[in-house]
């Protein structure tokens, strides 16, 4: 239990709140449909995720570096042959994954409502700035939160600079989310308490080994365990 211990509660918003993960999965299926001719499914995937974590410096996290792995992806396995068309049904498969609709996971709003009446709440997240601003509008949940940041990146630097904005201490404050990489693990080696709620599936570059259970951390298979912590 963590009653008196903590000022602020955050939470990650993309498949910690709402689904969003599966969707670059089932795009990624698509596109190896879509350059078969050129490599099969391993073969394709394996260069897209190298393309990715390439650019992200370039473009940061979203589906708009996505599309633009996926152009450039097909261009280098097709060496430069792939067609227009080809080109033009891989824009639409981003435009189509970012006008979808947003999907809560199961609990979360009954949680957050019952959580915002003890403590403040904050979503951070990260992406692209527009996306997430679409998909924060479109959840119905921004009335639960106090403050919303949308990070460029989840790292001991980002969290530091956000817990000073929010002026509190590490050890009072608490980010749930699903990502050990980018929720859990820097959250606390700054000090701070993590609570983990897995998704079923997960971003090969948002991997990492789970860190050793301590008394800051903590594993839940729902985000309305939260409820039997705070």
């Amino acid at each position: 239990m963590m009653k008196g211990r903590l000022e602020v509660i955050t939470f990650d918003a993309d498949d910690t709140l709402w689904e969003n993960e599966f969707l670059f999965r089932e795009n990624e299926m698509r596109f190896c449909e879509l350059v078969q001719e050129y490599a099969d499914q391993k073969t394709a995937l394996e260069l897209l995720l190298k393309n990715e974590i390439k650019a992200l410096p370039i473009y940061g996290y979203g589906i708009k570096g996505f599309v633009l792995d996926m152009v450039e992806t097909a261009l280098e396995l097709s060496h430069n042959q792939v067609s227009g068309e080809t080109i033009g049904k891989i824009l639409a498969l981003g435009k189509e994954q970012l006008t979808y609709p947003v999907k809560l996971i199961e609990g979360v709003e009954e949680t957050l409502s019952a959580l915002h009446k003890h403590y403040p709440l904050v979503m951070a997240t990260k992406g692209d700035l527009t996306d997430q601003k679409r998909k924060i509008e479109k959840s119905g949940l921004k009335k639960y939160f106090s403050h919303i940041e949308i990070m460029s990146e989840k790292d001991e630097s980002g969290y530091r600079s956000l817990i000073e904005r929010l002026q509190i201490a590490p050890d009072k404050f608490l980010m749930v989310g699903n990502s050990l990489k980018s929720d859990i693990i820097p959250v606390l080696k700054i000090g701070g308490y993590a609570a983990y709620i897995p998704f079923y599936t997960t971003w090969e570059h948002e991997k990492a080994d789970k860190p050793e259970m301590c008394d800051r951390m903590f594993a839940l298979n729902s985000i309305q365990d939260l409820l039997s912590i705070v």
